[in-house]
């Protein structure tokens, strides 16, 4: 797909990305990467005594999980390079329980031509929890795009 042919669906849903898994295994490996080792996310047992009833998944675990989700849900379309820019809004909406499954959920909301073959695109993602009413978070993730 061109850029262009990705330009007319601003807008529009433009992808929904494969599940991922957030289980104990998961969530401790990312606590020894951030050093972040608050009980709610590793201590099973002490968490149960928490509103959560449970170990919860890092909110940045989830948010970091965006870029496999942009693998699988985003659109592949001809680019030379492509540049995570950052977010202008993340909102942790609800905690994702140890042992459920995630996806991005991709709308398109502008794609603007910066220069002549740099390209700044800006999509809002949810991040659904499976069987889950409320999303983990909602983002606006922009990249840059170089054709």
């Amino acid at each position: 797909m061109q850029i262009e042919d990705l330009a007319r669906q601003v807008g529009q849903t433009i992808g929904l990305s494969a599940w991922h898994l957030l289980d104990q295994s998961r969530i401790d490996a990312f606590a020894d990467c951030t050093e972040d080792h608050q009980f709610i996310h590793v201590d099973p047992e002490q968490a149960k005594a928490t509103p959560f009833g449970g170990t919860i998944a890092h909110g940045f675990l989830t948010l970091s999980m965006l870029a496999a989700m942009g693998a699988t849900g985003i659109p592949p379309f001809e680019t030379k390079l492509t540049v995570n820019y950052g977010f202008d809004k993340v909102r942790f909406i609800s905690p994702v329980h140890s042992g459920k499954r995630v996806r991005g959920h991709f709308v398109l909301q502008e794609l603007t031509e910066k220069r002549p073959g740099q390209w700044q695109m800006k999509v809002e993602v949810s991040v659904e929890i499976e069987d889950e009413a409320k999303p983990a978070l909602i983002a606006e993730w922009i990249f840059q795009h170089f054709t």
